[in-house]
């Protein structure tokens, strides 16, 4: 009964999806191949630089990333004490590996993302167009485009960063966007009034006044980014996520515990972090207006 309703599409879909994956693996193998080793260099070097840093110097690093951003002692001191922690689970070696992974895929968003936010806020045409594929980017389940991210750069960190790439960026472009069309549309046109360029109208006006909004964006794409981390394991990634999966695919509650509250204190940090930053700006913002 249900043939005679409704049309076979899945299979045509299914079959023109696996030819065009195919075609770009005999057509363009090589070429993925040497943006996968490209990749996977800079992520070898920073993951080599974390693991074999001194812990003393990595806490310190800490330290000083969330003092410079929130200007308050006792966060700092909460917030070193809390990736103390991660090293008093055993996960220390680890949470440098996600944390390595985690910050490429930040850098990559950032690098696709704001540009990408600030064509759409010039552009409504764009806009339109982007919008249905962010939509897109943020329900698709993650499993879907990890297999062809796989079948493309094979199991490992790359597919593992790309996928967490479509996952997190979306975020960012949307606040990028917003932020941009939220400037004062008077300050802009002050500036237009006294010769300036567009390109300098952005430089100057408008990214430095959007700046609280792209780093609200950027503290979505690092949550996100984490919330990659399991499903990242799943096709070789490793890191902490690595501890999650292991501990569910041996029944052991007490080790997927474990690698859960290294997650959220690698979350907690990272949102404290960004987010005071943000808060910082958004006060010299106010204080500039």
């Amino acid at each position: 009964m249900d043939s005679d309703i409704f049309p076979n599409i899945g299979k045509p879909i299914k079959n023109a999806t696996n030819e065009f994956v195919d075609y770009l693996v005999i057509n363009f193998g090589d070429g993925f191949e040497a943006f996968s080793n490209s990749l996977l260099f800079f992520l070898v070097k920073l993951e080599r630089l974390l693991r074999s840093a001194d812990p003393l110097i990595i806490l310190l690093c800490v330290g000083l990333l969330t003092f410079a951003a929130s200007r308050r002692l006792t966060l700092t001191a909460g917030m070193v004490g809390a990736m103390w922690f991660i090293g008093a689970l055993g996960l220390w070696q680890q949470a440098m590996q996600t944390i390595a992974i985690m910050l490429v895929a930040v850098a990559i968003s950032i690098i696709i993302g704001i540009p990408l936010g600030i064509s759409a806020a010039r552009s409504e045409r764009f806009r339109a167009l982007l919008s249905p594929v962010l939509d897109l980017m943020q329900t698709i389940p993650s499993f879907v485009y990890l297999i062809p991210a796989a079948m493309l750069f094979g199991l490992g960190k790359v597919p593992a960063i790309l996928a967490t790439v479509i996952y997190a960026a979306p975020p960012l472009i949307r606040l990028t966007d917003l932020g941009i069309r939220m400037v004062d549309g008077e300050v802009v046109e002050a500036s237009r009034a006294f010769g300036a360029t567009r390109w300098q109208i952005l430089k100057g006006v408008q990214i430095p006044l959007a700046m609280p909004s792209i780093m609200q964006g950027i503290n979505q794409t690092m949550m996100m980014a984490l919330a990659m981390v399991v499903i990242a394991s799943m096709i070789g990634a490793r890191g902490v996520g690595e501890t999650v999966l292991l501990g569910l695919q041996r029944n052991d509650s007490g080790q997927g515990l474990v690698g859960g509250i290294a997650i959220v204190i690698l979350a907690i940090l990272f949102d404290r972090i960004t987010q005071s930053a943000g808060q910082r700006m958004q006060a010299y913002r106010n204080i500039g207006g």
